[in-house]
């Protein structure tokens, strides 16, 4: 079967993101298995000599490396991605590769009307990064606004119309996994470019 990491990218105790991955992994469990991964409690990046990783970094990047794709749930503060989502993409990009050419689909939930529409398309630019190279999917942009009213007791989406494109969605980036896996030729070329990048200069 299928199996994608489904990253929470928040820190918050209470999260509707990680509601909504949670959502997906149980909705979705007769198409593909979702390990939830979790980057609360991870250090602030920065720089080091040797270019050390955190443990847990390392123990995502090997999860990362093993999966048909990942799943990311964003919130939105200000207008961008939370600080630790971006700040642990930054240590899976730091002198390791696990996200280069990998299947990424991108999805979010906010309190507000608008969803995390601003933080996804944040998101993208920084998975489309040199030192990063996911292989992100187009025209994938899904949206929960109203998210502490989106769920019920269960945890299920209450919307049907927001099921619906869903479902769609999750479908279609199952065909896009399959197109990026026979890019395969061109996986060590997206590895090496992301891997060469100069992390000394700023």
């Amino acid at each position: 079967m299928t199996h994608y990491i489904g990253i929470a990218g928040t820190n918050a105790a209470h999260s509707t993101n990680r509601q909504l991955i949670a959502y997906m992994k149980q909705h979705f469990a007769d198409q593909a298995t979702i390990d939830i991964a979790e980057i609360g409690g991870w250090p602030l990046f920065m720089k080091n000599p040797g270019k050390k990783l955190p443990a847990q970094a390392t123990a995502l990047a090997k999860q990362i490396e093993e999966a048909d794709g990942v799943i990311i749930a964003t919130p939105e503060y200000d207008h961008a991605v939370p600080a630790v989502l971006s700040s642990a993409l930054a240590w899976l990009s730091y002198g390791i590769d696990p996200l280069a050419g990998k299947p990424v689909m991108i999805v979010g939930a906010s309190y507000g009307s608008l969803g995390t529409s601003r933080a996804q398309a944040q998101l993208r630019q920084i998975l489309d990064s040199p030192e990063v190279r996911a292989s992100v999917m187009p025209s994938s942009e899904f949206l929960v606004g109203h998210s502490l009213d989106a769920f019920d007791e269960n945890g299920d989406l209450k919307d049907p119309q927001l099921v619906a494109p869903l479902d769609v969605l999750f479908k279609e980036f199952g065909v896009f996994g399959k197109i990026t896996q026979e890019l395969v030729g061109s996986l060590a070329a997206i590895k090496k470019q992301a891997s060469s990048v100069n992390w000394v200069k700023d």
